[in-house]
Parts: structure tokens; C-alpha cells; sequence
């Protein structure tokens, strides 16, 4: 029995080291693929670019090794990548046109709204844009009807309804399980703590998601009009008759698409556009090959650098689950700003945030550093999807501000939340006790309830944090902290409605806040760098979090929505107490 027992340990120790063998050897393999150089492409005549909207857009895609490792098929790539793949196109006499194939596609409204301008001023070039879908949805919709030529499936629809939000309230369930959540906020539009607290949304926050889900339709609806020669009041009134529930052929009828084809078919479509013979062949040129189009292409020799930072995620997020591509640690960003302030080289700065704010204190961090950057050459702020609360805390401060018209932005205002778990641990039969040598020697315990003494200084708090919020912003703006408290009160804008009321200078992308950028630095030629650089391989994996990208990987979808909410009670103990953000999922669809 003994031997036996040996040689099953043996065994067992055998494969666990073979395992463990396996498994770097295969790390160290990727790593070695990855690391090499990918070659130029070169571009043959008679090319298109394909342009796969299906996956998930960010900013800057980074390669994550442990969607390699579980086989994770989500693509994943870079808006930067998508906009510069565009302008490439455009250059090149051998890409004739583009070829938008519309599929599923995880994106913010001013990220399409932005690849939109772009495929707009692609266009002028005189080159063709053909769009195709087996069943579009009404984001990509919006997008893909800039096409000189948008196709459908015989079998296909279009979700074209309009634009609602849904968010989920957690009051009743938090009272079952005898949870109490102590709100203590600044701003009657602060909807972040509505969902613990209500059971339904508040006057004020109804009022202003209603007014930004207007202004982003509005956006949408006038973009397909005029792409489409179509009304505004025929564009809502297949909306209101849910088109989508009507055969294919109606599409085409009312004007919302010009020709119902099989994919299979569309390869021959664009060889008629191009004018070629059925039997020629068309290179397709996908996101990849076009990234790798003048990818050795030297610097600019004048040594002049406008460098672009991306500000991406939320502020100082609780590390147990920031993303690996996304998150904004304050103490990084302010050593990157403060070499960039002392790089000579570095003529301006644009800082491209696409944020919905978080710890107020990293907020206020980062505002310092970029006053500080300021002082030493011009910053520009590029908004993206988001640039709200503590989002907008960061830029406030800048020479200029650009967004798009569907940016959220605004929400100045902030807010604390306590849980008290006393109800639960009545329910389970606990009970505590305490000794303390000052009266809030356990000032912020979580067995109970704040009393009416701690209650008013954290009030306190957040009011000293509010009055400061605005301050910032009446300084970056050149306003009067009465002025901005009239549209404060945290209260979301879009960029459309929040350059009327003077939080944002002019409507545009990243190109506008570049062009803005060489214009203030005085410069001719210049090369444009992007900063953090991205993290290697190895890099990656060993800042990854393996439970937290597990738990990411399996709730998805409508599932994550209603879990991401809860995920402060999870790490309540490592975040920021005060915070400075918009709603945890602005739920707009």
C-alpha cells in the first residue's frame, strides 16, 4: 500500500511540474510571437479595406495574453487603430474604397459618431463606401449610413427604434438581505446613488436622461437624414412603427437601404462599384493589414513631438478589478504628465479622456498636474465617450476643450456611500462589541449605522469636496462659481448641449483637438507620439488579475449590468470613499 501511495504521488507531482513546464514554455512561445516585428504591408491595385465592426471598440487595443491562454475570442481593437486606417485609405491610390461589414458591435455613440466624421471626410476623396449586414443594429445603422451604398440581408432588419434607458434599482433587494446604504451627496442630478437608495428614478434625474437621450438621437437621427436624403419625421416614423418587424423589402422602400443581397454575393457588388471583372480578384485589406501600412515609416527630422495621453477608465478604480486595458491610477498619470511638462521635445499635449470620473482625490491629483502641464506648453482635451464628473474634474483646467456632439460630460458633483450590514448580521446572529479611546476612534465601521454626530461631518465632507469641484471649474473655464453651480448640481450634459452652456469650446474628434494643439504650439512639422506606451507582453501578465478577468470573462451581457453595481459593496474597503462619477451604467440603448 505504501508503494502504491508513492508512486500515485509520483504521478500526481510528475504531471502538476509537466503542467506547470507546459505552460511556461507556452507563455515564453507567445511571448516570442508577439515580440516579433510584424512586416509592412504592402498594397496591392485594386484593394479594399474591410472594416469588421464586430467585438468590442476601446481607445487603445492591448494585446491581453489571457485571452490567448482561455482561447477568448472577443475581438478586440484600438478606435485610434480604426481612424488612422481610414485617413490611410484615403492616401492610398491602390485602396479604392472601403468595404463596412456591420455585425455586433460593443461601442460608445461619440466613438461612432467619430469613425462617422471620419468616413465622411474619407468619402470626399471620391472613393466608394459600401456597408452590408445580415441584421443591423440601430448604432451601427447610424454608422453605416454613410455608405455611398448600404446593403442588407433578404432576410435581414434593422433595429431602428429609438433610444431608451433602464436603469436597475437595488433598494429592495439590499433592504431583504439587510443591507443599508448611507448616501451622503452634493447635486440634485447626482443620480450614481439612486439605484441603492430608490426604487424608481427621481424627478430630476428623468428630467436629465431624458434630455441627453434626445440630444444623442436627435445626433442620430439627423446624421442618417442627411446620409439617406431622408426627413427627420420619416426617420421617427419608422422608428415609432418598429420597422424591424416588417419584411426586409420595406428597408428598402422607405429608403433606409438601397439593395437586399446574400453576403456571399457582396464580393461581386464591389467588384461592380470598382468596375472590374468577376474573375479579377480584390484584395481585402482587414484592420490588421491597414495598421501595418507606412509602419516603418521614420519620425519627422524637426525633433518636435505633440504627444496625445490617453486618460481611459475610471479614476483610481478599487485594484481587484481594473481592467487590463483600462483605468486611470492617478499616481502613474502624474509621473507621465510631469516627464512630459519636462520634455523639450514635447511642444503641446492633448489629453484624450474617455472617463466617468471616480475617486474625487485622484481627480483632484491629476487637475494639479495638468495645471502644472499647462504652465509649461498648451493642453488640449479630446472627450470621448465620457468625459464626466471626475472626467470632467481633470480636464476642466485645459487651454481648450474639444468632444464630440454625443459626448457625455458634465456631472459636476459628488458623493460618499456607506454600507451598514447590521441588518444582515441580525439576521444571521452576530453581534459586536467595541472599545475605543476616542469618540470616533471606529468611525466608519460597518457593523453600524453612522450616528447623527459622524453623519453631519461626513456631510461636511462632500460639501467642502463639491464647493472645491466647482471652484476648479469656475477657474479652467473662466466662469463664476455661481455660474457653474447653475449647471452643475450634477447634472450630465452631452457635448452638443455642453458647448451652449460654456463647459466645452467647440464640437470635434481627435483630429480637431491635434490640429487646435500644433496651431498653439507655433509649429510646422512635428511627430505625433501617443502616451502611456502600451505594455509588453510580459508586462501585461504580470500585472493581470486571473479571478478578476475569469469572473469578467463569464458575466457578460445583460448579466454584468447587474452586477457591476454591486461590485463597490465587494471592494468598499479599497476604494476612495468619495467619488466624483456619473452612474455606474448610464444604460442608454
Amino acid at each position: 500500500m505504501k508503494d502504491f501511495l508513492k508512486f500515485m504521488f509520483a504521478t500526481v507531482a510528475g504531471l502538476v511540474v509537466t503542467g506547470v513546464l507546459f505552460f511556461v514554455v507556452s507563455l515564453v512561445v507567445m511571448a516570442g510571437m508577439l515580440s516579433t516585428s510584424e512586416p509592412e504591408t504592402v498594397v496591392q491595385k485594386n484593394s479594399v479595406m474591410l472594416l469588421n465592426l464586430d467585438g468590442e471598440l476601446v481607445e487603445r487595443n492591448q494585446e491581453n495574453p489571457l485571452r490567448t491562454l482561455f482561447s477568448d475570442r472577443t475581438a478586440s481593437f484600438g478606435l485610434d487603430d480604426v481612424l488612422s486606417s481610414i485617413r490611410k485609405a484615403a492616401e492610398n491610390d491602390n485602396i479604392r474604397g472601403i468595404y463596412l461589414q456591420a455585425g455586433t458591435l460593443s461601442a460608445g455613440y461619440a466613438s461612432l459618431q467619430e469613425i462617422r466624421h471620419a468616413l465622411l471626410d474619407f468619402k470626399q476623396t471620391g472613393k466608394f463606401i459600401v456597408a452590408y449586414s445580415d441584421n443591423y443594429t440601430q448604432s451601427l445603422y447610424y454608422l453605416a449610413s454613410v455608405a455611398d451604398k448600404v446593403l442588407l440581408n433578404p432576410k435581414g432588419v434593422i433595429a431602428w427604434q429609438g433610444l431608451s434607458s433602464t436603469p436597475t434599482f437595488y433598494a429592495d433587494l439590499l433592504k431583504k438581505i439587510g443591507v443599508e446604504v448611507q448616501i451622503f451627496k452634493v447635486g440634485t442630478y447626482k443620480a450614481a446613488v439612486e439605484p441603492y437608495i430608490n426604487t424608481s428614478m427621481s424627478d430630476a434625474n428623468r428630467e436629465q436622461i431624458q434630455a441627453y437621450a434626445g440630444s444623442i438621437w436627435k445626433q442620430m437621427v439627423d446624421g442618417v437624414a442627411e446620409s439617406r436624403g431622408l426627413t427627420a419625421d420619416a426617420l421617427h416614423a419608422q422608428a415609432d412603427r418598429m420597422i424591424m418587424m416588417y419584411p426586409s423589402e420595406e428597408n428598402v422602400t422607405c429608403g433606409l437601404v438601397d439593395t437586399l443581397i446574400y453576403k456571399n454575393d457582396v464580393r461581386n457588388y464591389l467588384k461592380q462599384m470598382m468596375g472590374v471583372d468577376k474573375d479579377d480578384r480584390i484584395n481585402m485589406l482587414d484592420l490588421t493589414a491597414m495598421t501595418g501600412i507606412n509602419r516603418n515609416v521614420p519620425k519627422d527630422k524637426s525633433g518636435n513631438i505633440v504627444a496625445v495621453y490617453y486618460l481611459t477608465g475610471e479614476i483610481d478604480l478599487a485594484a481587484d478589478y481594473v481592467n487590463l486595458s483600462d483605468g486611470i491610477l492617478s499616481d502613474q498619470v502624474i509621473r507621465d504628465l510631469r516627464r512630459l511638462a519636462e520634455d523639450d521635445d514635447v511642444k503641446s499635449v492633448v489629453l484624450r479622456v474617455n472617463s466617468p470620473g471616480g475617486s474625487a482625490f485622484g481627480s483632484e491629483q491629476i487637475w494639479y498636474a495638468v495645471q502644472q502641464l499647462k504652465e509649461k506648453k498648451p493642453v488640449i482635451v479630446s472627450m470621448g465617450d465620457y468625459a464626466a464628473s471626475g472626467g470632467y474634474y481633470i480636464s476642466c483646467v485645459a487651454d481648450t476643450i474639444v468632444a464630440e456632439p454625443t459626448t457625455l460630460t458634465g456631472s459636476i458633483g459628488i458623493f460618499g456611500m456607506f454600507p451598514s450590514f447590521k441588518g444582515l448580521a441580525d439576521k444571521v446572529g452576530l453581534s459586536f462589541d467595541v472599545v475605543k479611546t476616542n469618540k470616533y476612534a471606529d468611525f466608519g465601521e460597518t457593523t453600524r449605522p453612522m450616528n447623527e454626530a459622524e453623519q453631519a461631518l461626513m456631510q461636511q465632507t462632500i460639501n467642502e469636496g463639491y464647493r472645491l469641484f466647482v471652484q476648479r471649474c469656475a477657474d479652467g473655464r473662466g466662469m463664476t462659481p455661481e455660474a457653474i453651480e447653475k449647471i452643475a448640481e450634477g447634472r450630465v450634459w452631452t457635448g452638443e448641449m455642453a458647448v451652449k452652456n460654456g463647459l466645452v469650446d467647440l464640437l470635434g474628434g481627435i483630429d480637431t483637438a491635434l490640429d487646435i494643439a500644433v496651431e498653439k504650439a507655433g509649429i510646422d512639422a512635428y511627430t505625433v507620439l501617443t502616451y502611456p506606451a502600451k505594455k509588453s507582453f510580459w508586462e501585461v501578465l504580470m500585472d493581470s488579475n486571473l479571478p478578476s478577468y475569469l469572473r469578467s470573462s463569464m458575466l457578460t451581457g445583460r448579466a454584468a449590468e447587474l452586477y457591476q453595481p454591486l461590485l463597490w459593496l465587494e471592494n468598499f474597503d479599497k476604494m476612495d470613499k468619495i467619488q466624483a462619477r456619473i452612474p455606474y451604467e448610464p444604460n442608454l440603448r
